[in-house]
């Protein structure tokens, strides 16, 4: 009574499909998405920062590896959305328990529920706002991003612990949860979940055509198409951004230092044996699109260095600044045949927004990591 004088009682939901049931069954396809974000995720990022251990073991096959899992890592984390909130939707009566906390494991049940839903919108929300390259928040996404993952998933093998019973009581249509609900909730809850699935397959078929390409005239909503820009391939960074937009081919210089140390003009680089290639150029925003690349492969301009097989490569930009102006390659990539300082790109001489004069073009590599308009190839000592 005094509850309800002090006007504290929580608040009755007459929706009939905020049940159990109709949550694992959603929960079932988020965390499928969210299995698929992680594992995908996970190579992204040893990709572009592989600790020591395997730094010199990155392998550079097959050359449509990087392009395969960062389309599926932005696919999944797209596709996740509608099934968050309708996730979300379903338990949120459950915010309105009372009391808030019956005991200190409800308690810590409850914050680890916080956590879960606050790290889980906060992952799809700024991995969407990444395809688009606006960056609305004080911190470094990658580092954020990456460490959240390991949160949410941390609290959502947590959560499926606890909830372990639960869910296995109304796993399926004959399970003895799902049994005790209300029959006529059913073709409703059927309707529900189709119209969740019709969603997640509508915003994967109009956003995931920028990497699939087949799918390319179904884009609606993803920030780039794959035939759009220079040369017909789309750019992240132009080369009036990057401050190399004036490169002339008189003044260019390609420095390869290594034991026998060497510099080339773009005519010398022009001269030396020419291999031709088709690979994916593949990007952290989700948009990929194969291209043919021409120009000198990169181990034999090691070899005229002096290079050891076993040989890390740093690789030079001459873009004045950008946390990606270096990159560095293992020997798996230095040394596989379709890496190339590529010179032309689809049979045409490079835009500057490709990287003209020269850039790095290799095999399963992240779109960040193919260097552009390269001054430099270093051997450490």
């Amino acid at each position: 009574m005094e509850d309800m004088k002090l006007g504290l009682l929580p608040p009755v939901f007459k929706g009939r499909l905020h049940d159990a049931r109709t949550a694992t069954s959603v929960g079932r396809w988020l965390g499928a998405a969210f299995a698929v974000c992680f594992v995908t995720g996970l190579v992204s990022h040893f990709m572009q920062h592989p600790p020591g251990w395997l730094a010199d073991r990155v392998p550079s096959r097959p050359a449509w590896g990087y392009r395969l899992t960062q389309g599926l890592h932005v696919a999944s984390g797209i596709a996740s959305i509608p099934l968050l909130l309708t996730k979300l939707w379903t338990v949120y009566p459950r915010l309105y328990e009372w009391p808030l906390v019956r005991s200190v494991k409800h308690a810590l049940e409850r914050l680890s529920v916080g956590v879960l839903v606050a790290g889980a919108v906060f992952e799809p929300a700024t991995g969407l706002l990444n395809t688009a390259q606006w960056y609305p928040w004080p911190f470094s996404f990658v580092p954020v991003h990456y460490a959240v993952a390991w949160l949410v998933t941390g609290a959502l093998l947590l959560h499926i612990a606890v909830k372990a019973p639960e869910i296995k009581a109304h796993w399926a249509r004959r399970s003895p949860g799902t049994l005790a609900l209300p029959a006529q909730d059913g073709p409703d809850r059927r309707s529900l979940l189709a119209a969740v699935g019709a969603a997640v397959g509508a915003v994967t078929l109009t956003t995931v055509g920028q990497s699939f390409t087949p799918l390319k005239d179904f884009l609606l909503f993803a920030p780039r198409h794959p035939d759009k820009g220079p040369q017909a391939l789309p750019v992240n960074r132009t080369a009036d951004a990057a401050g190399v937009g004036g490169i002339t081919a008189v003044e260019y210089r390609l420095v390869v230092a290594g034991p026998q140390s060497y510099t080339l003009t773009l005519d010398e680089l022009r001269a030396l044996p020419q291999h031709e290639v088709e690979l994916p150029i593949a990007c952290v925003e989700g948009w990929s699109k194969s291209a043919r690349w021409t120009g000198v492969r990169v181990r034999d301009l090691l070899d005229r260095a002096g290079a050891p097989e076993h040989a890390r490569v740093r690789v030079v930009s001459l873009q004045s600044g950008g946390s990606y102006r270096v990159s560095e390659m293992g020997p798996e990539h230095a040394r596989d045949p379709l890496t190339l300082l590529a010179l032309r790109l689809n049979g045409q001489e490079l835009d500057p927004d490709h990287g003209y004069p020269a850039r790095l073009i290799a095999p399963d590599r992240p779109g960040v990591l193919q260097t552009k308009w390269v001054g430099r190839l270093e051997v450490p000592a």
